[in-house]
């Protein structure tokens, strides 16, 4: 598939979406071009009705996503001008992930730093290899991390982890990664592309209005409370019940055979 830079790969597999960021030489560190592709190639994505799970990676053996290129912030973020047209672009393409319909996996091995870390948190689930490494420098360079990526630490690890890793600013391991809930599984380095592609095939295999409709059930229920929406959650869970899919599954279990999903 197109992609509006050479330093991100739209590639479709199947069922699957995969994301590439691709700056290897820099750790796959975020240009401002990267930012601005991802918005882009998500939605070519959605477009596809064949893609039903979007997998996030970085090219390369060293790194998922090793932060912002600090090396382009003299001339993207040297006035208040610059920072907050780089914020409001970078924040759009974490929205955008966060906003995505379909499930996304990030499929983390080696670094995912800063700005690595907050895609990761956009993303629905997060799956790393060993030796992978995770941190938040921000308070190592002067500068703030996003308002909506802090919200997503702070939903997905609670507010001491939270704090622990922005005051700290170092970098956790894996295993203190799984520890924290800041990671959904770790595998073997030489086994994580297998893993990712067979929790895609199992989400494949599933109802895709009741995938996509609890994706979006819990994302309201943490939402803060005063934009929780109980009324477009209870008309979501409606529809799955009023489903063909409901119905093809239910006669499927009765009848002892796998059930043939279609969406609708």
């Amino acid at each position: 598939m197109p992609s509006p830079t050479e330093r991100m790969v739209a590639r479709k597999e199947g069922s699957i979406g995969w994301m590439i960021f691709n700056n290897p030489d820099r750790h796959n560190a975020v240009s401002l071009d990267m930012w601005q592709a991802v918005p882009i190639i998500l939605d070519e994505f959605e477009a596809d009705p064949e893609i039903r799970t979007i997998v996030l990676t970085g090219a390369g053996e060293k790194a998922f996503v090793a932060g912002a290129d600090i090396s382009q912030f003299e001339e993207t973020r040297s006035s208040p001008d610059k920072v907050q047209l780089y914020e409001d672009i970078s924040t759009a393409a974490f929205d955008r992930i966060a906003s995505c319909t379909r499930p996304t996996i990030a499929m983390v091995d080696g670094y995912c730093i800063g700005g690595g870390l907050g895609i990761a948190l956009a993303c629905d689930l997060r799956i790393a290899a060993e030796g992978s490494t995770f941190g938040i420098p921000a308070a190592k360079l002067g500068l703030a991390y996003p308002l909506s990526s802090t919200k997503r630490l702070v939903d997905v690890v609670g507010p001491s982890f939270a704090k622990e890793i922005f005051f700290t600013a170092q970098r956790f391991t894996h295993d203190e990664a799984l520890a924290m809930g800041l990671i959904n599984r770790v595998t073997k380095k030489a086994e994580l592309e297998q893993r990712v592609r067979g929790m895609a095939a199992e989400i494949d295999t599933n109802a895709p209005l009741t995938v996509q409709n609890e994706k979006k059930i819990v994302d309201q229920i943490i939402r803060e409370a005063d934009s929780f929406d109980k009324k477009a959650c209870m008309r979501l869970i409606a529809e799955c019940f009023g489903s063909a899919d409901y119905a093809e599954g239910r006669t499927a279990f009765m009848e002892k055979r796998k059930p043939v999903f279609t969406g609708k």
